[in-house]
């Protein structure tokens, strides 16, 4: 460890160089916090060892030179000193059963390890504008017995007037939340500093029936509460942080119930004019006896449920109501209200600690950190797959990206994204044998700042981060730019098969999926077949009708969007629903966790019949849609009073024509940046435009070719010594400017080449020739003879045939069996792709 102590020292006054090296090193990393002349070095301790033995012996050692150690014992000794010092200051040193110092150091700590099995889960960041409680909230799993309908309206349901603050009084009431025209500064982990004011009424006695209200925990939303009669209440929502609207999700506790009375709840400040509340949607109620009791845990509860407009408004921004009545199954009870079964950033943590502890589990999903988001919270990004054997099977491995909670209100995502790692972590054959084929990166929650503190739409950036996704501002909008960039880095490294975003939908029942029409017509309607299957194996969940691919502007920021230009053919948005099914055994009943995470499993078990080699599926799958979109484009024609036979082009139709928009509420639009990053993103797009104007720009491909011909021929030209060559020479050039242009039109010919479906509109539309243009009579006749023998020339092959292989092609009488045991586990293979022949044009070089 110190190589002076071995030898001599000449020049007791030179400074040893590993001693003033470590000097600075220590000092840097702040474990030395004195001068460099309060540590001796090696020279100096040799000097004293020599002249007092006292100075550094003691005990066992005696105090005579003649009984020194060994060279080595010194160097222990001596090292041994140094680490005992006050000055020095390290935790990476072990120390033995005695208290001493073991001269080595500890195994580095692993850079990513975020649980400990005995450590506590890193607590969330809030703002520091939110006052947040000290108790901790767990509720429990429970799936109902029976099934929970919808409530059907009598018709004789009361609308409540409005009365607000002047005609009632005000029981609960958060103070000095942040709206539009603030913006984040700074978190802290308990939110604001100071003590936490108790909000709730104080009751007057054991008989003050008055309800205690409390919404300040994770996820919580109420901003108010006012008693307008005994057991009549209207409630005021928080809008997300930083803004002024997103009023959706809700989640709040009660306490100081009565059992028998018939209490109503009124929310007023709703902002979408639709709502399933309308189709009989009832909200979740959580009784805190029940489940200590009985094992209960959130449940439908609610009569006389109307949704309806608030006509008391300002005039500028309408908003709407939401009224219920309940009766509480206990005296002296504490009940929580929610919109939807609540999954919190806490619960995310606990789950992950789970996994990270399972010794098996931990072998094949590996826990990192994707970013922080603006608050400082953990952004979790799970690689999923199994070790492989060789580097050649671990780069052919495919890719599955899959992500939730962007809109922190929509919790019905993290439910099925825990469907989803419940049954890949598994020791599930399936889920081994999708282990095997694919690696799987997860982000299982890309909001957790919303998640904490109640969001239903937003980020702390005040901004819907699914209109985003080609953000610049990486400071701004972390979650989703690390996002994005990570698919990035994973697309140079593997096909992605499948992207697809969990998110819950507010106005429509069933599950269904959002995707891109291709633009290839070689993979025409392939982007269907993913959501048809999975309609097929969740018959009673999932509705394929209710699917959309189209692409609208106001949705090119959005996470499918941007991943589908990308690159990724297979890109969804997968929106459940807050309420429940109106399909098969489940109609006109509510959805439970259990069925959501269900639909996480048949997302697992759909892409393996996607991936299966046995093409039959899905070769049966395109021939529905065809005949799906046939029937589609004929009704289409008959509602606009048109006759068309469908029997020769009618595949050329658009098909964005053909489906409706997706939109249809406020929350679709993107309201831009906020003010205070308007001038960062301004500052950002200047420095890439100069960027851009100082880099040369690369020629292209073929831009080189046609540079590479006609460097080539004048070469070719330059060559030829007799005079009559000369003169044909001189004709050459005159003709130089024609074989240019044909060497253009030919260019521009072939990239047309490459789309056969602009081939076919150019040769009925225009007549235009797909074969290039002959070069070779502005040639000479030496480099002509000397082309070809050396070159093989240009070869085009203007139209890319499909396969004739007939098991590709769909078979009317085989019909696949949709049952969950479809094919045995040891027919289902790697992922193979139908391979078409592509456009091959050879060119020089």
């Amino acid at each position: 460890m110190f190589p002076a102590l071995e030898t001599e020292l000449k020049q007791e006054s030179l400074p040893d160089p590993y001693e003033d090296f470590m000097y600075h090193h220590l000092q840097y990393y702040g474990y030395f916090k004195a001068q460099k002349g309060s540590l001796p070095n090696s020279a100096t301790h040799q000097h004293v060892w020599k002249n007092n033995p006292r100075y550094l012996l003691s005990g066992s050692f005696g105090e005579r030179e003649d009984v020194l150690p060994d060279p080595l014992q010194k160097e222990k000794l001596l090292y041994s000193l140094m680490l005992s010092s006050p000055l020095l200051k390290s935790r990476q040193l072990l120390h033995d059963e005695f208290g001493k110092v073991n001269p080595c150091l500890r195994e580095p700590r692993d850079l990513f390890s975020f649980f400990s099995s005995g450590g506590p889960l890193q607590p969330p960041r809030w703002p520091v504008e939110c006052e947040v409680i000290k108790e901790n909230l767990h509720h429990i799993e429970w799936v109902p017995p029976q099934p929970e309908y919808f409530y059907q309206p009598t018709g004789n349901e009361k609308l409540p007037e409005i009365v607000g603050e002047e005609k009632g009084t005000v029981v609960y009431q958060l103070d000095s939340v942040p709206t539009e025209g603030s913006y984040f500064t700074s978190s802290r982990v308990g939110g604001k500093r100071g003590i936490i004011r108790e909000l709730a009424v104080a009751l007057q006695g054991p008989e003050d029936n008055t309800l205690l209200f409390e919404s300040r925990f994770e996820s919580g939303n109420l901003q108010k509460a006012i008693r307008v009669d005994t057991y009549e209440y209207e409630l005021t929502l928080r809008t997300d942080l930083y803004t002024n609207k997103h009023t959706q999700w809700f989640y709040f506790r009660v306490q100081n119930t009565r059992k028998d009375a018939t209490y109503r709840f009124t929310i007023v400040n709703l902002l979408k004019p639709k709502s399933l509340y309308t189709t009989g949607m009832k909200p979740l109620m959580y009784s805190q006896l029940d489940a200590d009791t009985h094992n209960i845990g959130w449940r439908r509860e609610g009569n006389e449920i109307r949704y309806y407009k608030n006509n008391t408004g300002d005039g500028q921004q309408p908003f709407y109501c939401l009224t219920w009545t309940i009766q509480f199954p206990h005296d002296q009870d504490t009940c929580f209200f929610a919109h939807f079964y609540p999954y919190t950033y806490t619960d995310l943590q606990c789950y992950l600690l789970s996994v990270a502890s399972n010794p098996v589990q931990s072998q094949f999903c590996k826990l990192r950190t994707l970013c922080r988001s603006l608050a400082g919270n953990t952004v979790y990004l799970l690689t999923i797959t199994n070790p492989s054997r060789t580097p050649q099977e671990a780069a052919a491995k495919k890719a599955v990206v899959l992500s939730a909670r962007v809109h922190p209100g929509e919790s019905n995502g993290s439910w099925i994204m825990k469907g989803f790692l419940d049954f890949i972590l598994s020791n599930s054959p399936d889920a081994q044998l999708l282990r095997d084929i694919f690696v799987f990166k997860v982000v299982p929650m890309l909001n957790p700042d919303g998640v904490i503190v109640g969001n239903y739409r937003c980020s702390l950036a005040g901004r819907d981060l699914n209109r985003h996704y080609k953000t610049i501002l990486k400071e701004s909008f972390p979650c989703i730019w690390y996002t994005r960039n990570m698919i990035k880095r994973l697309l140079e490294e593997r096909e992605v098969v499948l992207y697809c975003d969990f998110h819950g939908h507010s106005r429509k029942n069933n599950i269904f999926l959002y995707g891109c029409n291709s633009n290839d017509r070689k993979y025409w309607l392939h982007e269907r077949v993913f959501p048809l299957m999975l309609s097929k194996n969740a018959p009673d969940k999932f509705s394929f009708h209710s699917c959309n691919f189209k692409v609208q502007k106001c949705k090119e920021g959005t996470g499918r969007v941007v991943m589908w230009r990308m690159g990724i053919l297979n890109s969804y948005t997968m929106e459940s629903t807050f309420g429940g099914s109106t399909l098969g055994n489940k109609r006109d009943t509510h959805f439970t966790t259990e069925d959501l995470k269900s639909l996480g499993y048949h997302v697992c078990d759909t892409l393996l019949d996607f991936c299966d080699p046995d093409r039959t599926k899905f070769m049966q799958c395109l021939a529905e849609l065809k005949e799906l979109l046939r029937e589609e484009i004929h009704k289409k024609f008959n509602e606009l009073g048109q006759d068309m036979d469908l029997e020769g082009s009618w595949s050329d139709i658009s098909l964005s024509d053909i489906e409706s928009s997706t939109s249809g509420s406020d929350s679709s639009l993107s309201d831009g940046l906020p003010v205070h990053l308007l001038n960062i993103a301004h500052e950002v797009n200047q420095k890439k435009m100069y960027k851009k104007r100082k880099k040369k720009p690369l020629q292209t491909r073929k831009q080189r070719n046609e540079q590479y011909q006609k460097n080539s021929l004048m070469r070719e030209l330059k060559l030829i010594d007799d005079v009559p060559e000369r003169a044909g020479f001189a004709s050459t050039l005159q003709k130089q400017p024609t074989f240019f242009r044909n060497s253009e039109n030919a260019s521009s010919s072939t990239m047309r080449n490459e789309n056969p479906r602009l081939n076919e509109l150019h040769g009925r539309d225009k007549g235009t020739s797909l074969d290039p243009p002959k070069m070779t009579s502005l040639i000479p006749t030496k480099s002509r003879e000397r082309m070809q023998t050396e070159k093989p020339g240009f070869t085009v092959s203007c139209s890319p045939k499909r396969s004739t292989n007939p098991s590709q092609e769909p078979v009317p009488d085989m019909k696949p069996n949709w049952s969950r045991n479809r094919y045995p586990a040891t027919k289902r293979g790697r992922a193979t792709m139908t391979l078409y022949p592509s456009l091959h044009i050879y060119t020089y070089p």
